[in-house]
Order: C-alpha cells, then structure tokens, then sequence
C-alpha cells in the first residue's frame, strides 16, 4: 500500500534479479546455459530471465557456490564435464566428482602451466600470512592445508618432486596424508614422466633453484 513497504519488498524474483553479478551466479548461469546446450541439445542461448525462472535455479547457484569455493582447474572445462557425466545436478558439488576431474589434468598437464598455478598459490598464501615469503611455502605450510592444495592441482608435483624444500614437506606427511596424495604423487608415474620429458624436469628444478626452494 505504501511506496516505502514496495521499496523493501525483496520478493523471490527480484532477489534473483539483484544476485546477477554475484559469482556464484554467474557461474550458475553459465553452467545453466552449458546444460541446455550439451545435454537438452538447445541451439536458442539461455537468458537471465530463463535462468531466473527455472526451478533449478537454486540447484545450479548452489553449484555455483561450489565452483567459487574451490576454485577448479579450468572452470569452464570442468562445467562441460559435470554436465556431460551423467551424474545428477544435486551431486555436482561434490568433492569426490572433482578430485576425479582434477586428476586427469594434473597427471597430464604440461610443465609451465602446473610450475604457475603452483608459484600462484604459493604467494597467495603468503600473502595471507604475511611477512611469511612465498617461497618458505614447503617450509610453514599446515600439512593438511598441504594436502587439499596437492589434491586440488593447486601445487603440482613438477615442482614438489623436484625441489628439495618440497620432498622434505611430503617426508612430513603421515600415513594418512600420503593415502590422500598418493594417486597425485604416485611415484612410478612421474619417475616416467621426468624420464620422458628431461628438459621440462629440468625447467622444474631451474625455476625451484632460482626461487630458492
């Protein structure tokens, strides 16, 4: 009845249409637009609007919520591949779905891309335990934090495997955190693989030398 009761209603339409910027929907949206293209085969592109009106909204913003959380290698692969699984909405945001994604890449993935995002995560850590140095990263690290970074493709075992700041760490490990790592680290398959590719090894353990790790 009143124009300033109108200004504070925030119904379930209007809620959605103000959320539009957030990441989470965004990534929503996106993952939204993916589905009805790769699986319902739809040629039209998806709108807000459409977005808004589904009634998985919510189920998609959750996975949304997922993806700006943890932070996945690749997002937009990843949303293609959950999309084309098999696997129902409700599970997309599960950790088991993308550690197995995530492996994929991290066993495959060349040198310079995975030394990157390993540099990266390091100063980002750093930055959140300041004056810690990025490159003390191996040496101050939570082990379970540690952990979730190796198993999430955070820091990639090209560099771990050839520094020796980042062998000590993995020697720190428990039982239990070696089982949680394994199929990251498992030895045969990069003793294979710095046999192969000798000159990517050795841009590994340049760039931990010049880093002093």
């Amino acid at each position: 009845m009143r124009e300033k009761t109108l200004a504070a209603h925030m119904c379930e339409k209007k809620r959605r249409a103000l959320q539009k910027d957030e990441k989470r929907v965004r990534y929503g949206f996106y993952a939204f637009g993916r589905f009805y293209k790769l699986s319902a085969g739809t040629k039209k592109e998806k709108t807000y609007e459409d977005f808004c009106a589904s009634p998985y909204y919510n189920a998609f913003v959750k996975f949304g919520s997922f993806l700006n959380n943890v932070k996945p290698l690749y997002p937009e692969r990843y949303i293609d591949y959950v999309v084309t699984s098999g696997v129902k909405l409700d599970h997309w945001a599960k950790d088991e779905l993308y550690e197995k994604y995530a492996l994929q890449f991290i066993l495959k993935e060349d040198v310079t891309t995975a030394l990157e995002r390993s540099v990266q995560t390091m100063m980002e850590w750093a930055s959140e335990n300041e004056p810690a140095a990025w490159n003390h990263y191996f040496n101050y690290i939570s082990l379970n934090r540690a952990v979730w970074n190796i198993r999430d493709g955070k820091i990639s075992p090209w560099l771990i495997l050839n520094c020796k700041s980042g062998k000590d760490m993995l020697s720190k490990f428990n039982d239990e955190q070696l089982k949680m790592v394994y199929n990251v680290i498992e030895p045969q398959h990069w003793a294979m693989r710095f046999k192969r590719q000798p000159n990517d090894a050795q841009l590994a353990k340049d760039v931990a030398k010049e880093s002093n790790l």
